[in-house]
């Protein structure tokens, strides 16, 4: 190193010094206003390979009563400009965030430091104007990180107030997402408390590799349409180690969606955990390569779901479902390829969305419903390879749980109760192998 390098290097050292010696340091980030940083934050940055920044660096309150969205949008335009970033949600505050859009691509990776609350606005009215089905939107980000152990709350009372679905006398109108991640690749979520969203909580679009791990979703069971975790379009996801208890489905997966491993998630109250619905509006839907391992649900309106419409086309196929407990639980196996949620009948049609290769093993527990299997299959289009193996779904009543099928193919192992009652080539199946047993 020459005479000139080692001058140049001493006098950067004194300068950094001088900064961290005073009682409080500004960083100007050449875009906007100085940013002011204690001596703390300071020597974390000067130790960090990181940019770290606050939403309190661009002039946020964190008093629940504050609009701290200008703030956000400022600090995330700052975050994604630097080459890694934490922006942080401090803890010990409540930020009041009104609709925002917080996109990509970004320099580098962006890590959101969510320690403290976000919170949305408690009026409907605050979104006029705007998308009614989006609240905090991300897109576009890849190595993205949501993480930090703090709370997002979506404030949904009186959202589920003006739902039709709570007073059919209200109009029908969309809500918000809580989170939407669309378009993002390389995607982490984890350690974070989802609460009280509008309507879904966390929903993936168009997403490909997701982590999701240790969240808590949690909405009161009477409220509307509040599923926990939605995924749409998406492939390559993991879902692990959550609890999600909410007013619809724990878990929904639809059309588009392929390698999803759902594994060690509880789930209570709320809808189950769901494939679909496929085929509304005679539409064309896929999903296949999903595997859920290790379940337990307690108190829902329904188990191990597939739902798809009548007039739908496409398939959802390679479907497994293991090592699932369920304590009382409403329809806790379930194919239906009859669903409707529609306030008037819906139209007898004959297409159908293909059902086809869906394994059920070790699923165990107590059905609140006289009904503990039901496969409920398209005549066009009869449900084929239904697999179980060792099941036992005893009567949370005390009495004996039963077995429907229509137009249901498949096949049997070991010891299951009910008993099953597939048709296969105009026969009765009782217990045969099976070497159809879906993987990842």
């Amino acid at each position: 190193m020459g005479v000139s390098e080692i001058l140049l290097s001493f006098s950067l050292l004194l300068f950094l010094l001088s900064l961290f010696l005073s009682p409080y340091s500004t960083l100007c980030l050449g875009y906007g206003p100085l940013i002011s940083l204690s001596k703390f934050r300071l020597l974390r940055q000067l130790l960090s390979p990181q940019i770290f920044l606050s939403l309190d660096d661009f002039g946020a309150k964190g008093d629940a009563i504050t609009d701290d969205t200008q703030a956000f949008e400022e600090a995330w335009e700052g975050a994604c400009l630097f080459s890694p970033s934490v922006l942080e949600i401090a803890a010990g505050k409540v930020y009041m965030v009104r609709p925002i859009e917080l996109g990509g691509p970004c320099r580098s990776k962006v890590t959101l430091l969510v320690l403290g609350t976000i919170v949305a606005p408690k009026d409907p009215d605050a979104w006029e104007g705007l998308n009614p089905r989006k609240w905090l939107y991300f897109h576009g980000l890849e190595d993205f990180i949501i993480e930090g152990g703090g709370t997002i709350d979506g404030m949904g009372g009186e959202w589920w107030a003006r739902s039709c679905k709570t007073n059919m006398s209200n109009p029908c109108h969309p809500a918000p997402t809580a989170i939407t991640f669309h378009r993002c690749n390389n995607l982490i979520v984890r350690m974070l408390k989802i609460v009280n969203s509008q309507q879904m909580h966390v929903a993936f679009t168009n997403c490909v590799h997701v982590k999701v791990d240790n969240l808590q979703v949690v909405a009161p069971t009477e409220s509307p349409n509040t599923d926990g975790i939605h995924i749409s379009a998406s492939q390559q996801v993991l879902v692990r180690n959550s609890m999600i208890g909410t007013g619809d489905d724990c878990i929904s997966i639809v059309s588009h969606s392929s390698q999803v491993l759902i594994k060690n998630i509880t789930c209570g109250p709320g809808h189950g955990i769901s494939i679909g619905s496929l085929g509304k509006n005679n539409s064309w839907g896929q999903v296949n390569k999903v595997l859920v391992d290790g379940a337990f649900l307690k108190n829902t309106e329904n188990g191990l779901r597939i739902k798809t419409w009548q007039g739908g086309s496409g398939f959802a196929e390679g479907i497994a479902f293991h090592n699932v407990v369920m304590e009382n639980v409403s329809n806790p196996i379930i194919i239906d390829q009859y669903y409707c949620d529609s306030l008037e009948p819906c139209p007898n049609q004959t297409s159908s969305v293909k059902v086809k290769a869906i394994t059920f093993i070790n699923i165990r527990g107590t059905s609140a419903t006289g009904e503990a299997m039901r496969f409920a299959c398209s005549e066009t289009f009869p449900c084929e390879d239904i697999y179980l193996e060792n099941i036992e779904l005893l009567s949370a009543l005390g009495g004996t749980s039963e077995a429907f099928c229509w137009e249901a193919l498949g096949s049997s192992f070991g010891p299951v109760y009910p008993p099953p009652c597939f048709w296969n080539c105009g026969k009765l199946i009782g217990h045969l192998p099976s070497n159809n047993v879906s993987s990842m």
